[in-house]
């Protein structure tokens, strides 16, 4: 039996939600030897499913202290080879759902890895009764803390190699970006967080894009949103208005768990960016802006919320070097990333404006939102070194025609039959999709 207890048991986990199936495995393994835990880190998680909800330093703690585990190492990537490698374990033990999905490829890399040093992959029969996918939904209708909200931010720019953001405008399109999701390559893929843009929420309220709502309404908006979502929010702070208004907006993005403000570096009147040198855009100096850039830093109280810089100089027509210039002294003010926006459709002065500033600033985050230059894919981005990818205005440009076409239907058939069956989606299905109708 001695000889026996000195074999190895590598268990890999996510962690995320303890429960009776994880304790079972690792009682399981502790009958075979000394047990090893590799907790996935955030990255590795990410790179197939959500991002969890609690750190990997709380996941890892929390595995330490569960009653037969010896030992807990990260394990940063989905591929358990490069840990087995150091490890040498003699078994390797998971649940068994693991044989189909996104995890077959990986269980099987597991079997020839051990097979070189005659060790063994012990598939645990699932628990049942348990599931994961049915614990993250409670959790989703709970909900969040405006703090925890907050810090996923970050740490989704610290595990993905994108983060994607869609625009939101409304409870209802919080709704959408929280629970829509699709399959690719056997990956399951979902929006990362929400953009609320200046642009929508003005012309859902029908008035122009020219900071015409306030601060106050837009939030009430913004609200509705929070109350039924659990992702990260960034929020289109425009000009930023006067310094000493945006201090208090700071402070109070920050309280409401908003993850970030993206403030542009213009002045006057202001018109939308896709108008571009059509209409008159005038940028601030660099020296006003780094100080309202100073001024909203030194505003927030955590360490978690973002104050991003967005530069129009290729909107106004001005030159790379312009943008780079500015990009640069507003990083040395305190700009916790850099948005680099352009209305060309080629997308080539951004690709070089992201690949001239990741040779200065390797780990600062890039935002772009590619509305003009939409043929550019995300893994393309990745590669120019963008973090960051915001959609900001297709769920309120995809609604505006749809409803459109509904109400001509109604006024050319003179009933409601062919709109319903054309455009519209059934009553109980929409019913469904907000929490608590049932």
């Amino acid at each position: 039996m001695q000889n026996e207890k000195q074999k190895v048991v590598y268990v890999g986990m996510s962690a995320d939600i303890i429960h009776p199936g994880h304790l079972n495995i690792i009682h399981e393994a502790t009958k075979l030897g000394r047990v090893v835990v590799g907790v996935l880190t955030d990255a590795a998680i990410a790179s197939y499913k959500r991002l969890p909800y609690l750190t990997y330093e709380q996941r890892s703690l929390v595995v330490s202290n569960l009653k037969g585990v010896d030992e807990v190492m990260p394990q940063t990537t989905l591929d358990y080879v490069p840990n087995l490698e150091k490890v040498r374990p003699d078994y390797v033990l998971h649940g068994d759902d693991w044989k189909q999905g996104v995890q077959q490829k990986t269980r099987q890399r597991v079997i020839d890895c051990l097979a070189q040093w005659g060790g063994q992959v012990m598939d645990i029969p699932y628990t049942q009764g348990i599931s994961s996918s049915m614990l993250n939904q409670r959790l989703k209708e709970i909900g969040t803390t405006p703090e925890v909200r907050m810090k996923r931010l970050r740490r989704l720019i610290d595990a993905k190699p994108i983060v994607r953001i869609l625009e939101s405008h409304s409870g209802l399109t919080g709704l959408i970006i929280e629970n829509t999701s699709v399959t690719v390559n056997n990956r399951k893929q979902e929006f990362d967080g929400m953009w609320a843009s200046s642009l929508t929420d003005s012309t859902s309220k029908g008035k122009p894009d020219i900071e015409a709502v306030d601060l106050t309404t837009r939030l009430y908006g913004l609200n509705d949103a929070l109350e039924v979502t659990t992702k990260p929010v960034i929020f289109d702070g425009d000009t930023g208005g006067k310094l000493e208004h945006f201090v208090f907006t700071v402070r109070t993005l920050e309280r409401l768990g908003v993850s970030a403000v993206i403030i542009e570096d213009k002045i006057g009147l202001k018109k939308n960016s896709l108008f571009g040198t059509d209409a008159v855009q005038q940028q601030d100096t660099i020296e006003n802006f780094s100080a309202k850039i100073r001024a909203g830093k030194n505003a927030q109280i955590t360490d978690d919320f973002m104050v991003i810089a967005r530069v129009e100089s290729l909107i106004a027509g001005k030159s790379v070097d312009d943008a780079m210039e500015r990009a640069l002294a507003y990083v040395e003010a305190g700009a916790d990333g850099i948005m680099i926006h352009s209305k060309e459709k080629s997308g080539n002065d951004i690709k070089e404006f992201c690949t001239r500033f990741r040779q200065q600033k390797a780990n600062v985050p890039l935002v772009v939102v590619p509305t003009t230059y939409n043929q550019v894919s995300e893994d393309e981005l990745a590669s120019w070194g963008v973090n960051i990818v915001i959609y900001a205005n297709h769920m309120l440009r995809s609604a505006y025609p749809a409803m459109v076409n509904c109400a001509k239907s109604i006024l050319a058939h003179g009933r409601s039959l062919e709109a319903s069956d054309e455009y519209c989606m059934p009553i109980k299905e929409i019913l469904e999709l907000i929490p608590g109708t049932k």
